[in-house]
Parts: C-alpha cells; sequence; structure tokens
C-alpha cells in the first residue's frame, strides 16, 4: 500500500478509468474489488434510475463481505432521451450507438453510492451534456477500427479519440469519463474521507 492510499476505502469497480480519476485527487482506494452484478437495464427503466441502481447493487454487494469499510460504487448510462445506451458487445452495435449521437446532444448520467461502515448508503445522480458533431461513414468507420469503443457506455470514451467529436459539454467532464470528481469529493468529505496529502 503507497502513502496515499486510503486503507478503508473500497472500489467496487474494475475501472481503470475511476482508479485514475480518484489518483488525480488522491482518494486512491486501499483495496479494488470489482462487483460481479447484471447489469441489464429493466424493461421501462429509466436511464437515471439504471445508473442509480446499478451504482448501489456494485457498492452493497463488496459491502456485504467488507462491513467495516467505505464502498464505492459507480455506474455511468449514455442517454438519448429516455433511451439507455449502455456498453456495445460488437462493433454493429457500437456503430449503431455513434450513428444516434451523431450530431445531437446526448446527456451522461453518472450514479455514485458510497455504503458506509454502518450500512447507510449515500448515492448522487449527476447528468451531463455533451453535443456531437455530425460524424460522417468514415470517421465512424476509422472510430470502430480504433476499438475504443469496447467497454464504454455510449460506445464511445471522451478522453480519446473521440475527443474530436464533441462539440461541447455542459456540466462535468470527470462524470463523462466515468466518475463525477467533485461530487464524489464531497460526498466522501462529508463522510470523513479526504485526499491524502501523503507521497504517492
Amino acid at each position: 500500500m503507497t502513502h496515499s492510499q486510503i486503507p478503508n476505502l473500497i472500489l467496487a469497480s474494475a475501472s481503470p478509468r475511476r482508479l485514475e480519476l480518484l489518483r488525480q485527487v488522491r482518494l486512491e482506494p486501499g483495496s479494488i474489488v470489482p462487483a460481479d452484478i447484471d447489469e441489464a437495464a429493466k424493461p421501462g427503466e429509466l436511464p437515471k434510475d439504471l445508473a442509480l441502481r446499478l451504482a448501489a447493487g456494485k457498492a452493497r454487494a463488496v459491502a456485504a463481505d467488507n462491513p467495516n469499510c467505505f464502498v464505492l460504487g459507480a455506474d455511468t448510462v449514455v442517454a438519448r432521451g429516455r433511451r439507455g445506451l449502455g456498453k456495445p458487445d460488437s462493433e454493429g452495435e457500437a456503430r449503431r450507438m455513434l450513428e444516434l449521437l451523431s450530431g445531437r446532444k446526448h446527456t451522461v448520467l453518472g450514479g455514485v453510492c458510497v455504503v458506509d461502515p454502518g450500512g447507510v448508503m449515500h448515492t448522487r445522480l449527476v447528468s451531463t451534456g455533451v453535443s456531437f458533431k455530425r460524424l460522417d461513414a468514415r470517421e465512424i468507420d476509422d472510430y470502430i477500427r480504433s476499438s475504443e469503443w469496447r467497454g464504454k457506455a455510449g460506445g464511445y470514451a471522451i478522453q480519446g479519440l473521440a475527443a474530436g467529436f464533441v462539440r461541447a459539454i455542459s456540466g462535468s467532464y470527470s462524470n463523462v469519463v466515468g466518475l463525477p470528481l467533485f461530487e464524489v469529493v464531497q460526498l466522501l468529505g462529508g463522510l470523513g474521507i479526504r485526499p491524502q496529502a501523503g507521497r504517492s
């Protein structure tokens, strides 16, 4: 464990982006325990409800085996209106998502949940508006070939090649990457967990 890690903080996610974001604000968890839950949306479930449910589900699943820790769960859902776009399973699905987002505004919903040592859940939902330029067929083809879409909600990663697709963003940039840092810092700070000043 490094000097800057927080021993009683667990990240319930395998996402390297979320870990890197936490390190950026010196809230590095003492351990990472990915939660194995079903991430499929329920019939008729709104994107905002899905993001919160999955974040809470991940945190609760890991907290059940770690009762004396603070467990942070998070989930990101890209939405076009009432339609949620999860992680594409194939090139064809990723292509359809990019075509849907092309030339339009969409919303990135970030659900965050911390389960404290007493078993109490503390949740936040953060919404960020993102506007894409109109993408031509070659741009979509090139992006699909890059494989950056794999494992990404909505089929793109704003911190990569897709940064060139974004005309405007309204709200938290880090939320689009995978974790709304302002809200996470405030939430954990309220529970007594603050950024570490030690060496990494």
